[in-house]
């Protein structure tokens, strides 16, 4: 992913996520703070999904639509904050490749633990990834959201 791509990013999050969507401002920022855990997936020069990755602590994963700061030096699980497909991209493996390279960067960083929020049902699809829901709950997600983490 690339600043010029943050555009795209934006309007992927818009049409996938609903209620779920985030300002530019914090796709900027994650991309600014851990460049390799941001990738876009294309095809053709299209722009068709995402992925967002970074460090961050276990106990206070970190709000929807909320701007970090700074990447903790606490950090103990890789936290995959988003991953956004559009239809055109879906069932094309860009899902599981975009998962599995997220837990391979964490791997390769040290962590044990990945951790997510699932949103909008995709539950079902972290599942087939390896992740297991966990106690705990984002407020800023509400009720339908739920914490999954893949141990590693």
């Amino acid at each position: 992913m690339k600043p010029a791509d943050l555009p795209a990013v934006k309007a992927i999050s818009d049409a996938v996520h609903g209620a779920y969507t985030e300002a530019e401002a914090v796709y900027a920022e994650r991309l600014a703070l851990y460049p390799d855990g941001c990738r876009i997936f294309d095809q053709d020069g299209a722009v068709l999904g995402y992925l967002i990755a970074h460090p961050w602590r276990s106990d206070a994963p970190p709000a929807l639509d909320t701007l970090l700061g700074a990447i903790p030096a606490t950090a103990d699980i890789h936290y995959l904050h988003d991953l956004a497909l559009l239809p055109a991209a879906r069932g094309s493996g860009a899902g599981a490749s975009g998962s599995a390279a997220a837990i391979a960067q964490a791997q390769a960083a040290g962590y044990k633990r990945v951790m997510l929020m699932a949103v909008g049902g995709a539950d079902s699809f972290w599942e087939r990834q390896g992740f297991a829901r966990v106690p705990g709950q984002i407020a800023s997600y509400g009720t339908e959201a739920c914490l999954m983490e893949r141990w590693l």
